[in-house]
């Protein structure tokens, strides 16, 4: 058999493998990797390499390197989770290099790092001024993690007493074209009240749409697929349809959401009251 096909073979069986692996190990060496778990990934993507191109190496060798270094891989892991102690052995302890706005050279000398290594990461961080910093944390993964004197913290609504509404995730409703019409409903929006939204941004149709994105306050992001398009006029009759069964739509979910039962009482009447003016004008209201 050619050497390139040994190759071919062994690489997509390594391959396989180290995929299997990656599934079992987890994101972690992605996510939050320590110098632990740089080595680790290094040494088994050496191994996973020779046992693809080293013809001279049996492949049975290489995978059973690498199964044994995922398995320790997996032993440290599960004693870091159990034991602080082990935890801290193994990828060490966060240290704190500044404190009190005061730089800690003994700290920087320890980790290796120099100052301009840590006004680095403070620019990394939106942070230039010493002055500004309370205190900088090194973390086990070689981030920092910045926090500023108070005075140069971030207004808050919270610190003003401000009241704001609570937002939920943003939520995807149209992709490629096609409209997600349980996540609507779920979101207590109707496709009527949808259509006009999208025909606010320039779209005829949803599937003129490739994303739309809906906020927790009802605001529509839309992205056609022809973003040079021009917008057509708007019609305004099927746009006061669509925002009548909008506010019907409202007025249902205030209801639901209500645990005063004389509240949601005028809900539901209201709801169908409003219903039965949408059915008496809804056949003027076409175009």
């Amino acid at each position: 058999m050619p050497d390139f096909v040994i190759i071919v073979i062994r690489s997509i069986s390594a391959f396989l493998f180290i995929l299997l692996l990656t599934r079992i190990l987890g994101k972690k060496q992605i996510a939050q990797l320590t110098f632990f778990d740089y080595i680790t990934g290094i040494s088994i993507g050496n191994m996973a390499a020779s046992a693809a191109i080293d013809t001279n190496m049996q492949l049975i060798d290489g995978i059973i390197g690498i199964f044994i270094f995922s398995i320790l891989s997996m032993i440290i892991a599960f004693g870091a989770v159990k034991s602080l102690k082990f935890r801290q052995i193994v990828e060490g302890s966060p240290i704190i290099v500044m404190r009190n706005g005061n730089v800690l050279e003994k700290n920087l000398a320890k980790v290796r790092m120099t100052f301009d290594d840590l006004m680095l990461g403070l620019r990394e961080k939106s942070t230039y001024k010493l002055s500004d910093v309370e205190t900088v944390t090194l973390e086990t993964n070689g981030e920092l993690s910045v926090m500023k004197k108070s005075e140069y913290q971030p207004l808050t609504p919270k610190d003003i007493g401000m009241m704001v509404e609570p937002e939920h995730t943003p939520s995807l409703i149209i992709i490629d074209g096609k409209l997600l019409r349980k996540r609507l409903n779920y979101l207590g929006y109707t496709e009527e009240w949808l259509l006009g939204e999208v025909m606010k941004q320039g779209a005829e149709h949803f599937k003129d749409v490739f994303l739309a994105q809906i906020d927790s306050k009802g605001k529509v992001y839309v992205d056609l697929y022809d973003d040079k398009e021009k917008a057509p006029q708007m019609k305004q009759k099927p746009l006061l349809a669509a925002q009548l069964r909008k506010m019907q739509a409202d007025l249902e979910g205030f209801a639901i959401q209500t645990n005063d039962q004389n509240a949601k009482q005028m809900y539901y009447n209201q709801s169908k009251e409003l219903q039965d003016l949408i059915d008496n004008i809804n056949p003027f209201l076409k175009e």
